[in-house]
């Protein structure tokens, strides 16, 4: 072959084919020769580039390499880019379609000339893409990365190190004790490192986009609990905004006072500070991520001087001042003292907790932003549990130094100072430490010491202005890491569209997607809290929504990994799916013993939005552990049933439909919709005749591919075109008729079937459809209405079918519909061949052509026709013509039917066959059978004239349906009968209609009772005669059409497989 070439010059780009190989093999390519050492040689490598290197250098993603495997010039390595098609808005480059391998070599041959003939069509399909050059464009302006530690440990670190931290962390050890704030804080850690251990897990178990722990969650559980949950975990974080924006309010209104600066009171000055504050956040969020991110290192800078500075300070000796206010260095009394919990009235543990674990929210705070992180599987684990750890350690080591070296209670008045020895009547601590603060204890006035003062830290450090500014840093680097991740999740929650009115949110800005709207809907919300101004009442609002996160969190993790779906494959291997089970329990324990009125508010919001979603059932697929559960539990019950044997109690109709596509039979669908619905297996079996010997170009036929489509392979061959390109073919029609299935309420399985004929495709469908039990035990075809019209060998192949039923011990029904079940004509489809075997494949490019299977779907969802079988039916009758004794089927489906809502008014009448002398004998007997058998059918009629001869002119119109099938003995000259049998299986000889005369005359006359009795049913149900071996197929027909004659409402013939579906024993 050499090298073969193909240059364009629109646009500097140029497509050649070129025979690169590996070091140490030839270059040179022959397909007709080999090496003389007998290896094969290396297939060429296909490469996409431009001509302008400036420009490949510039747009490295326009140079592509195309390399094949050992078998085949067209089957490609394994490659990245084939897989980047499971991504959300992604596109990816396609690999060889199985049926492009399979291609014969003189086309792969001929493919490959009409690409280098056509390569200036490629070029510009390729080239003039818009998504294309958008995506170049982006690349031109790359948006700002993040790594794990200013990305994750960072940011994780400082919403941990929030205003609980300063404000509130030494009235914690004043109520609990510094023992029990250290189990606090160890029980905080312990779900927080539990939920981070789920984070890294879920994280690394394939590529997470924006979204955080919602993306996570959703994509984990599915749409129905991470809809719930990403609504409410971004209200949360705006909540959280809120929470640190208040806390830094009350320093600044606390410095406003010792400056002697009053705005309004002490109440509306923390509103104002925080509306603005919160304002000039928004400011700051509005900048950028980059912007954000330099204010969040400033702050953590500011963090660290602020710790040292309060550490330095705790080894520094007090003066006479701080002593005065309770701070006496490191004492051992002090530190005993401290040990054990001294709460005030109303106070205890839990409520303690409740106001520290807002503390602990942060550790999603890494995770919210994923979007934004240069390799979120290893930033979020790595980063997320840094933080933790360091976080825990400063809160300890905090919470031992300050109960080291604070008082409860002290005064701050530099006059209470012991003078002598003397401490008869002293209170307190303080006594020992040659202060008095007796009066203040117990006149309760007491304004310093650990359960007073929230400015504790300032005090001991040994510069109170830097405790100041890390408390600055500390609350504005919170509210500005929540008010940034609220509006990222919330957008991740709009893109999906799971819940209404809220895609206004979704839109984003700049080259990082910035959702602006999502921002100024969470500022909104932040400043409507920030104005209650209570910052305990938030800090428990927030506790459980955080704590109902990190239970689904670990649920979610727990779950994915006891379902053991193949798809669950973690990079992060230090987890366990117990402890993910632990940590979801213990998150809801404790939801209930910190709020439990706020907890049963939380449960009501999720059960709410979860019931909208399940209710409305979103049109995604993402994979979800629920998915991989849900074939769990089918497989184990299926393979659990499959042991048990059969009893009749259990006996349910489970039934094959032949209804071709279901749209095009509606009614044929209701009706068995209608007793196997919550009851039985349905499933609808759609056999289409081909007579080509590959089916192949039926196929395409079928599939209605445009023009284009052979142009389109041979591009797809060598992997010119893109997803996107090939999702212009229309979709596989099984995917839209199980739309229509679902839309219209039928709970049925859809399987299509490739046959040369309808006998051949029903056989097989009996024998290979279900599964273990879970398998037809019922065929129910349509009536053959133009079996009159049609030839010969359609009818025999019918009847044939309904033969190898009952060959097969299948039951049998077979509906037939007054103005017949098709509907095509109305909405103007293509007959199905499995059910008009008479057209014939030649005669298909005569007929107008197909609309496309987007059309029809369009069609056919808008286009729901109602049935029969959907309408209220009110008190009408269903007749049972109970003539044979099958087992019991023909009775129970009208039973079946009754349960149903739009047939539950309609009366059942049984008719039996019975003579005039013991009528009312026969008539109680069978009364008292159907009560032993618990079926409410009281109204039994007795046919005792069913043995009369018919009317003449019936008879007559018997004769006339089966002439054309008459066989007369004249025509029998010199042909033996099994020889006509065997070459026309459906005529019928005179000696065969006088054979089965007598029976013909039963079923004309039963078809005179039915119309007398029946002409105002709304549903009537026959016994299907068994068919003979030696009866004709046209015979046997036209008893079919005698017995369902002249009837203006659906009549079913039924027949079971003579085994009992009824008992009336209770074992």
């Amino acid at each position: 072959m050499g090298k073969i070439q193909s240059k364009q010059e629109h646009r500097g780009t140029c497509v050649h084919f070129t025979t690169q190989g590996p070091p140490g093999y030839s270059p040179d390519f022959d397909a007709s020769h080999q090496h003389q050492d007998g290896n094969l040689q290396i297939p060429p490598t296909i490469v996409i580039s431009d001509v302008d290197s400036s420009l490949s250098e510039n747009r490295g993603s326009n140079l592509e390499l195309r390399r094949s495997s050992f078998y085949s010039t067209l089957d490609l390595v394994p490659q990245l880019d084939h897989y980047t098609s499971t991504l959300p808005h992604q596109s990816s480059r396609s690999r060889p379609s199985l049926e492009a391998l399979r291609k014969a070599f003189d086309e792969v041959e001929a493919g490959s000339e009409v690409a280098n003939t056509t390569m200036d069509s490629v070029s510009s399909l390729i080239i003039n893409d818009s998504e294309y050059e958008e995506s170049q464009a982006r690349q031109e302006k790359a948006p700002v990365r993040f790594g794990w530690v200013s990305g994750v440990m960072m940011r994780c670190m400082l919403n941990i190190w929030g205003v609980i931290l300063f404000l509130r962390l030494s009235f914690i050890i004043s109520q609990a004790g510094i023992l029990r704030t250290c189990l606090i804080i160890l029980m905080s850690v312990t779900v927080t490192s539990v939920t981070a251990l789920s984070i890294s897990a879920i994280a690394t178990n394939g590529r997470v986009i924006s979204g955080g722990a919602y993306f996570m969650i959703s994509r984990s559980l599915g749409p129905e609990i991470g809809g719930p949950i990403g609504m409410v975990f971004s209200f949360a974080n705006a909540l959280a905004c809120a929470l640190n924006t208040v806390g830094f309010a009350e320093v600044v209104r606390d410095l406003m006072k010792d400056l002697g600066v009053v705005i309004v009171d002490s109440d509306n000055d923390v509103r104002i500070v925080g509306v603005i504050t919160v304002t000039v956040l928004l400011f700051i969020s509005l900048a950028g991520m980059e912007w954000e991110s330099k204010a969040q290192i400033v702050f953590f800078i500011v963090l660290l001087v602020s710790f040292s500075n309060y550490f330095v300070g705790t080894i520094i000796p007090p003066s006479q001042e701080k002593q005065a206010q309770g701070i006496f260095g490191y004492n051992r009394e002090i530190f005993i003292s401290n040990l054990e919990p001294h709460y005030g009235p109303g106070i205890d543990f839990f409520q303690m907790f409740a106001i520290f674990f807002p503390s602990a929210i942060g550790i999603l705070s890494g995770a919210n932003i994923s979007g934004d992180l240069k390799d979120p599987a290893t930033a979020i684990p790595k980063g997320t549990l840094m933080a933790i750890f360091w976080t825990t350690i400063s809160y300890l080591a905090i919470s031992l130094t300050i109960g080291s070296c604070v008082i409860r209670d002290a005064s701050g008045n530099i006059t209470d100072i012991l003078i002598g020895n003397t401490t008869d009547g002293c209170v307190g601590l303080g006594c020992n430490m040659g202060w008095n603060f007796t009066e203040c204890i117990k006149e309760k006035t007491c304004q310093y010491g650990l359960a007073n003062n929230s400015k504790v830290l300032g005090q001991v450090s040994g510069f109170y202005y830097l405790i100041t500014a890390g408390v600055f840093a500390a609350s504005l680097s919170s509210a500005l890491g929540f008010l940034v991740s609220a509006p990222k999740v919330f957008q991740c929650l709009c893109r999906d569209k799971i819940y209404p009115y809220i895609g206004f949110f979704a839109k984003g800005y700049g080259k990082n997607d910035e959702p602006l709207r999502a921002y100024i809907l969470c500022y909104i919300i932040a400043v409507a809290f920030i104005l209650i101004g209570k910052l305990d009442i938030i800090a428990a609002l927030i506790s459980n929504f955080f704590l109902c996160s990190y239970s689904l969190i670990n649920f979610s993790c727990f779950h994915a990994s006891i379902t053991n779906s193949p798809g669950w494959r973690p990079s992060f291997h230090y987890y366990s799916k117990w402890t993910a089970l632990f940590g979801a329990l213990i998150s809801v324990v404790l939801m209930f013993l910190l709020n439990w009125p706020a907890a049963l508010f939380t449960f009501c919001i999720i059960f709410f939005l979860f019931g909208y979603v399940n209710y409305n059932k979103p049109q995604v697929n993402w994979g979800s552990s629920v998915q991989a559960g849900t074939y769990n539990l089918a497989l184990s019950y299926s393979v659990s049933l499959y042991g048990v044997e059969d009893h009749v109690k259990n006996f349910r109709p489970q039934c094959l439909v032949l209804t071709g596509p279901p749209h095009q039979r509606p009614a044929l669908v209701d009706f068995v919709d209608s007793f196997t619905k919550h009851i039985g297996l349905m499933i609808c079996g759609d056999i289409i005749m081909v007579s080509h010997p590959v089916p192949t170009a039926l196929l395409q036929k079928f599939m209605s591919l445009n023009t284009l489509r052979s142009y389109l392979e041979i591009l797809l061959i060598f992997g010119l075109l893109q997803e996107h390109e090939r999702q212009t073919r229309p979709q596989d029609p099984t995917v839209w008729l199980v739309k229509w299935m679902k839309k219209r309420k039928v709970r049925s399985f859809y399987t299509p079937f490739t046959a040369d004929s309808l006998r051949s495709g029903a056989r097989n469908l009996m024998q290979a459809s279900g599964l273990g039990k879970l398998k037809p035990n019922t065929l129910v075809l349509g009536f053959k209405t133009d079996w009159r019209e049609s030839s010969p060998e359609s009818i025999e192949d019918y009847i044939s079918t309904i033969y190898d039923t009952f060959d097969s011990n299948y039951c049998l029904c077979i509906l037939r519909m007054m103005d017949g079940l098709d509907v095509f004509d109305q909405f103007d489809y293509e007959v199905n061949y499995g059910f008009d075997p008479d057209r014939s494949l030649e005669n298909e490019s005569q007929s107008p052509e197909r609309g496309s299977v987007d059309d029809i779907s369009t069609k056919a969802d808008s286009d729901q026709m109602e049935t029969v079988f959907q309408k209220d039916q009110g008190k009408k009758t269903i007749d049972v013509y109970w003539i044979a004794d099958d087992g019991g089927l023909t009775l129970l489906v009208p039973y079946l039917l009754t349960r149903r809502k739009r047939w539950h008014s309609c009366k059942v009448r049984v008719f039996i066959v019975g003579d005039e002398q013991n009528m009312e004998e026969g008539r109680n007997e069978m009364i008292a059978l159907l009560k032993r058998f618990r079926l409410d059918f009281n109204d039994v009629i007795v046919m005792t004239d069913s043995e009369k001869r018919p009317q003449a002119k019936n008879l007559s119109r018997f004769v006339d349906s089966v002439a054309p099938f008459r066989l007369h003995d004249e025509q029998q000259e010199d042909i033996s009968h099994e020889d006509l049998r065997q070459s026309a299986p459906w005529n019928i000889s005179d000696k065969e209609f006088e054979a089965f005369k007598p029976k013909t005359e039963r079923i004309v006359r039963l078809n005179e009772i039915i119309r007398r009795n029946s002409q105002h049913a709304a549903l009537v149900i026959v016994s299907l005669p068994v068919p003979q071996s030696d009866c004709p197929s046209a015979l046997y027909m036209a008893w079919l059409e005698t017995l369902t004659f002249g009837l203006h409402c659906p009549t079913v013939l039924i027949r079971g497989n003579q085994q009992n579906c009824l008992t009336f024993y209770c074992q």
